[in-house]
């Protein structure tokens, strides 16, 4: 049985999430001769030390074709040729102390309980780029019980101000979602009941607007938005089916009867593949603690979790070698699966760019001095790869969040920045010169 609680969860969320859409197809014709581009954003909590993805002894612009990788990220080692590793732009601007939230992606002010000031990039680049069934997934990974309790949840990104974007976190009702139509047995039936509670929700929600007071209504238009889109997207996803099941991940006793909280990492991940191996998005975004203070990797053997990690320093610390590890092979297989799919004269990886870096600067109690970030492919050759890049702390993550744009056919030259914060945090202006092929 479905009941009713279980049926309103996450779905402003997943509303939030969609976004309009026009074509009948996985994903819009893109121009004569080129090819779709995607991107992934993968954050990680409670920082990123520059010390466990820079090879010892590097200080200035080097090729990393000589180098060794940290031993967090020795798992990337046979991918250096594609790793761009940026140190030194800032985030002080976004008072990230235990986090930044909505701020690491928006490059503006974030906080617990502070609402988005604006469009975060990957919802930025979503609209950038060929339009999909699905222009942005939002996936996030913590403890079971986080997982289990609050199914979805708003921490990263945004469509606009005071418009968070909801992550999914529980894979079973991910996987319905997205597959729930092309599914048999308990799958489909839950598919279908919650399908029929979603249809009558929206009725009776349209319905019920006509008497909201005026100063609510635009509010009120948006929940009822958000059921429209989530039902629309079911019938989307129905027109393609038959494609869809060709890239349906299997359920097994992961998603059902998990042993350790990393069985539902896993099968958020290959839920995430699946959305864009088959097309149904080009824009990723993957929380890893879910831009908070939480998370728990026992599956891994470490026990402690949560808030105490980030009292720990990273750099040598054998708990956060292992949970480095786990990301960096999550990372070779989001590559290695998008490898494994051509794409015009190459592969799905040879025009996707992977943007690894923390929702908190380099450290859990951090001013947002230094803010690491590992870029992993080129976006169709638009990124120089193979090599490491110090800057010098005068550039904000902001001006990585236009390079960005600009890569993706954008004409910006900042990104959620004024004149009156740049004068103030942006030594430069336009895109980041140094990445650029």
């Amino acid at each position: 049985m479905l009941n009713r609680r279980n049926a309103l969860q996450g779905i402003a969320g997943a509303g939030a999430a969609l976004g309009a859409f026009s074509g009948q197809s996985l994903m819009a014709e893109t121009a004569k001769n080129t090819t779709p581009k995607r991107i992934i954003f993968f954050m990680q909590n409670q920082g990123f030390d520059p010390a466990t993805c820079i090879p010892k002894g590097m200080t200035s612009n080097s090729s990393l074709a000589g180098a060794k990788l940290p031993e967090p990220m020795e798992a990337l080692e046979p991918y250096k040729e594609r790793m761009h590793i940026i140190n030194g732009l800032h985030g002080m601007h976004c008072t990230p102390s235990h986090s930044s939230f909505f701020g690491a992606l928006g490059g503006y002010r974030g906080g617990d309980g502070v609402p988005p000031s604006g469009a975060t990039i990957d919802y930025e680049m979503s609209k950038a780029l060929p339009q999909t069934l699905l222009p942005h997934l939002c996936v996030g990974m913590d403890s079971i019980e986080n997982m289990t309790t609050k199914p979805t949840i708003a921490t990263l990104s945004a469509s606009g101000a005071g418009q968070p974007i909801f992550m999914h976190s529980n894979p079973n009702q991910l996987y319905q979602m997205l597959y729930g139509g092309i599914s048999s047995g308990d799958i489909r039936r839950q598919h279908e009941a919650r399908s029929n509670v979603l249809n009558q929700i929206e009725l009776l929600a349209a319905d019920k607007g006509k008497t909201v007071p005026t100063a609510d209504q635009q509010r009120y238009g948006q929940y009822v938005q958000g059921f429209r889109d989530v039902n629309g997207l079911r019938n989307r996803l129905d027109t393609v089916a038959d494609h869809l099941r060709k890239f349906a991940p299997e359920v097994d006793e992961r998603y059902t009867k998990p042993e350790f909280e990393t069985d539902w990492h896993d099968c958020i991940l290959d839920l995430g593949i699946s959305a864009l191996t088959s097309g149904i998005t080009n824009t990723l975004t993957i929380g890893s603690g879910r831009g908070e203070i939480f998370g728990a990797w026992k599956g891994l053997g470490v026990e402690q979790q949560g808030h105490n990690l980030g009292h720990m320093k990273q750099p040598d610390n054998p708990i956060w070698i292992k949970i480095r590890q786990y990301n960096s092979r999550m990372l070779v297989r989001l590559m290695e699966a998008l490898d494994n799919i051509p794409e015009g004269s190459g592969s799905m990886m040879d025009h996707t760019l992977i943007v690894y870096t923390s929702n908190n600067a380099d450290k859990q109690h951090t001013n947002g001095a230094n803010w690491p970030v590992v870029l992993l492919g080129n976006f169709d050759g638009a990124f120089k790869t193979g090599c490491f890049t110090q800057l010098d702390g005068k550039r904000p993550i902001n001006s990585l969040w236009a390079t960005l744009l600009r890569a993706a056919g954008q004409n910006i030259d900042r990104f959620n920045m004024n004149d009156q914060l740049a004068r103030k945090f942006d030594a430069g202006n336009g895109p980041l010169g140094e990445i650029l092929v």
